[in-house]
């Protein structure tokens, strides 16, 4: 019961959230949140980036980075932490997207997000860096529009995607002065 108090905050936040819902907005969130689905649009940016011999650094920034938060999130942090989604808890509410099997904590399709977008920033690729900033932001408050995180979850996600992104960068970069290296002698 305690937690329900630490909780109560982020309750009164989402519930303000469903106080605003309108078909276009959930046509748009609904969009959004498409894409962070098991990250296959970062996947795919990350692989055609690969495919760019001027991009390539980028892309392999944004598949290490995406490496790194699958394994931090999705095989350490959810199954450590084991936080329940709201919705599992406030069962009244119609969540309008297929309902996550796995915990909350964090949310994986922002900190997904955010690790592509902190790669490719990292990497000073600033305009779609940037670009990828602005939809990482959509896909935390579309994970928050269908009641499936809390805002904690969500904050979370951000913070620990930033720093897999700046992780990822730094790898790429390393591989690049290798390589760099390596053609030089």
């Amino acid at each position: 019961m305690e937690d329900m108090y630490f909780m109560g905050w982020e309750f009164e936040f989402l519930d303000f959230l469903q106080s605003i819902h309108s078909p276009l907005l959930t046509s748009l969130m609904w969009f959004v949140t498409f894409l962070g689905e098991k990250g296959w649009f970062w996947i795919l940016l990350g692989g055609v980036l690969l495919c760019i011999e001027r991009r390539r650094p980028g892309g392999i920034a944004v598949l290490t980075a995406l490496l790194l938060d699958f394994v931090a999130a999705n095989l350490i942090l959810k199954p450590l932490v084991a936080r329940p989604r709201p919705c599992w808890i406030n069962e009244s509410i119609e969540v309008l997207v297929k309902i996550p099997e796995d915990y909350s904590f964090p949310s994986g399709h922002t900190m997904a997000s955010f690790a592509a977008a902190g790669a490719l920033l990292f990497m000073g690729q600033k305009k779609a860096g940037v670009c990828a900033v602005c939809l990482a932001v959509l896909m935390g408050i579309s994970r928050l529009y269908f009641y499936v995180h809390f805002p904690t979850d969500v904050l979370a996600g951000a913070v620990m995607g930033l720093a897999c992104g700046g992780l990822g960068a730094a790898l790429a970069k390393k591989l690049q002065a290798v390589r760099t290296k390596r053609d030089y002698l």
